[in-house]
């Protein structure tokens, strides 16, 4: 069982290449996943801990958030998150008004942009300080062969989530300069670090992380994703390519009508395809030796599944989906704290242990 970190296994799986195994690949694993795996607490600022777990347990790279919005906990541990609840928390955090209730900066319950003064308000230059401590931080500490993987993004979730749904759904039918003013904002605050995290020789490559879809299908038309999301994420595939890096993208929901956008617009490896609406052994089929895709252990399956189904379940997509290359395996999402050990054990012992490549002879 080989769990000696190397970046090249995740570049010759993204370049549709059959490595000695199947990559192991995650966007976020719980610090208590993790601790667990280790025996001891890990937390966000315990940089050498999780280097351990990442390469001990079988991965090529660690991810390291870098956004200004966390994946998973959107509005607890986000940068964003904390700029709005110092600007509109109660002064006296023990009054009635403030006792058990964020809603007046909670992103996913409140809008805070509704005009052109609210946006020319809004501190935009704060919240363009993003924090790279961590993502340098590991750069003394991860082993020869890994690498580090910035994770970013949410250009189209941080737009709605400022406007609230609402006014955003009807911005996007009238036509708004509001609309591509937060749209372009929120790009650029990206935008402007990405060369220097680029330049990082440690760093692999970067994950943006932005729902795009329902179960059913893409959030908003194509014709607006082209218009206002699909150019920021060319230009981040042009800078990653310019460079020798790979662009991943995480996002929930149906997949099938925003493949071709995503293969056009240059990105490398799309996650997770969703079991619980994607066939990822027909989406394969439909993208390969053109798209890398991740998956797809389902997540019901890691709460409330049997080991032996998730191991099933992984020589299944060792099989099916695995030959050719361009594909990674992991979750059908991410591995939350309320998925079992002993099933995150199995995907990941199973994966290492039945994940070779099998040569024709």
């Amino acid at each position: 069982m080989n769990v000696v970190p190397d970046w090249n296994r995740v570049l010759k799986a993204a370049r549709f290449e059959e490595p000695d195994r199947v990559p192991l690949s995650e966007v976020l694993i719980a610090y208590e996943i993790q601790g667990q795996f280790l025996g001891r607490p890990v937390g966000p600022d315990d940089l050498a801990a999780q280097v351990e777990f990442w390469s001990k347990a079988g991965y090529d790279y660690i991810p390291l958030n870098i956004g200004m919005m966390e994946p998973g906990k959107v509005t607890e541990d986000s940068h964003v998150s904390k700029i709005l609840k110092k600007l509109h928390e109660p002064d006296d955090p023990n009054s009635p008004e403030a006792a058990g209730d964020d809603r007046n900066w909670n992103l996913e319950v409140s809008s805070f942009i509704h005009d052109m003064g609210e946006f020319e308000a809004f501190p935009w230059d704060e919240l363009a300080k993003l924090d790279f401590s961590r993502l340098t931080g590991v750069a003394s500490l991860i082993p020869p062969g890994m690498k580090a993987i910035g994770v970013s993004g949410k250009i189209f979730t941080m737009t709605w989530m400022l406007m609230g749904f609402n006014n955003f759904a009807m911005a996007l039918v009238k036509g708004s300069p509001l609309l591509e003013a937060i749209f372009e904002k929120v790009a650029q605050i990206q935008l402007s670090a990405l060369d220097a995290i680029l330049a990082m020789p440690h760093v692999g490559g970067i994950w943006v992380v932005d729902d795009l879809a329902y179960n059913s299908g893409p959030i908003v038309s194509i014709k607006h994703l082209d218009r206002y999301v699909f150019p920021w994420y060319r230009e981040i595939a042009a800078r990653c390519h310019r460079v020798g890096k790979l662009f991943f993208l995480h996002s929930d929901g149906k997949l099938d009508a925003l493949l071709p956008s995503f293969i056009d617009l240059g990105l490398d490896v799309i996650q997770p395809i969703d079991p619980t609406c994607n066939d990822i052994a027909s989406i394969k089929e439909k993208v390969a030796g053109r798209l890398c895709i991740v998956g797809n252990v389902p997540n019901d399956m890691l709460q409330d599944g049997k080991p032996q189904d998730v191991r099933n379940y992984v020589r299944s997509l060792i099989r099916d989906v695995a030959p050719g290359g361009g594909f990674m395996l992991g979750s059908g999402n991410s591995v939350p704290d309320w998925a079992k050990f002993e099933n995150y054990q199995a995907l990941r012992v199973t994966a290492l242990g039945e994940g070779a490549y099998r040569k024709a002879v």
